[in-house]
């Protein structure tokens, strides 16, 4: 009888699992063919209609009927003569944003946005990424450092605002702002390299499971999954690491010589006004701060790519970002208790 339960167990288990995945797959089809419409492409937003919108929505509710309508009036009379000042235009600031996952796939559209404003930027105009980032692989974040450096290679004047954390990758790409702005609680630092890789030979060694590696190539493969690792493995690895680091350090260097880069690149990681004190931001603001200064005096633009995918392509991202973000899911939630959390 006991084994019978256990079979019945088991059927079930795999029915079940079957049933999950069918249910997973045809969600996944679903909402992929929902967003096929999508063109994708290039969307710019003009912010200061966004902020004359909720100003106006207030004052239409607080102030009385006859004062609301001379305002609005005035309002319309300036945008009016503004529009006809056609010999001088108002500097412009291009606002990007980029939120980071492990794999920093949100470079692809970094990408096509930078290069979509280094096409039209003006002597004057200035661009505001608004970053989160809690870093992730090295030369994931590396490549979106570059795009970021390609800005300050044309000269235009690029401020990284930070709200919740430029940490690790994340610090990699905030460092090659003109300006890196900090919310007061913001998590700032992080910089450092770290590999963790779980190794499972001794339980396949228990099981009688071998594993066979063949390389050519005596350092092709160090420290390893499945097989027994070495003391020489190791050592590579931490010397790979080291190399890595050395590499980050020269980066943040290069765009903030005036750092103490011993004191700032051991992983800790630091809050905003410390992070200010230690150098590693310019000021305690956040990105609405900067938006706001910056509302009455430049045309303010956000600058956003989508690419377009067929329905295949949404179909395997959807899957593939069910497993990412479980990844991302337990990475962050470490990230978060190692950071602390009020």
């Amino acid at each position: 009888m006991t084994e019978f339960f256990v079979d019945y167990g088991l059927f079930l288990a795999k029915t079940l699992t079957v049933v999950a995945a069918a249910v997973f797959i045809i969600g996944a089809v679903t909402a992929a063919s929902r967003r096929q419409r999508d063109p994708g492409g290039l969307t710019v937003r003009n912010l200061n209609d966004r902020y004359r919108e909720l100003a106006d929505s207030l004052r239409k509710e607080i102030l009385p009927k006859k004062e609301y309508k001379a305002l609005a009036k005035k309002a319309k009379s300036e945008r009016k003569a503004r529009g006809k000042q056609t010999a001088e235009r108002r500097p412009r600031l291009y606002v990007l944003d980029f939120h980071g996952d492990i794999k920093a796939t949100a470079v692809t559209s970094l990408r096509h946005e930078v290069s979509a404003v280094l096409s039209v930027a003006g002597e004057h105009d200035e661009v505001l990424l608004r970053l989160e980032n809690y870093g992730g692989l090295v030369h994931e974040h590396g490549l979106a450092a570059s795009q970021l450096a390609r800005l300050r290679e044309r000269d235009i004047p690029l401020t990284v605002a930070v709200d919740k954390v430029a940490a690790s990758g994340g610090y990699m790409m905030a460092c090659v702002g003109n300006r890196i702005v900090s919310a007061p609680f913001a998590v700032i630092g992080s910089i450092g390299v770290l590999a963790q890789i779980p190794n499972f030979y001794r339980l396949l060694d228990q099981h009688g499971v071998e594993v066979e590696q063949v390389k050519a190539g005596r350092f092709k493969r160090t420290v390893t999954m499945f097989g027994r690792n070495t003391e020489e493995d190791r050592a590579k690895l931490a010397e790979e690491l080291e190399d890595v680091h050395r590499l980050f350090r020269d980066l943040i260097v290069r765009y903030r010589p005036e750092l103490d880069i011993d004191k700032v690149s051991t992983g800790e990681h630091w809050y905003g006004r410390m992070a200010m004190e230690l150098g590693l931001v310019d000021a305690l603001e956040t990105s609405d701060d900067r938006l706001m200064a910056s509302f009455e005096t430049r045309d303010l633009y956000s600058v956003r790519w989508k690419g377009r995918k067929t329905l295949t392509e949404k179909v395997v991202a959807a899957v593939e970002g069910s497993a990412d973000a479980i990844v991302r899911g337990v990475t962050r939630a470490a990230e978060e208790s190692r950071f602390g959390k009020g």
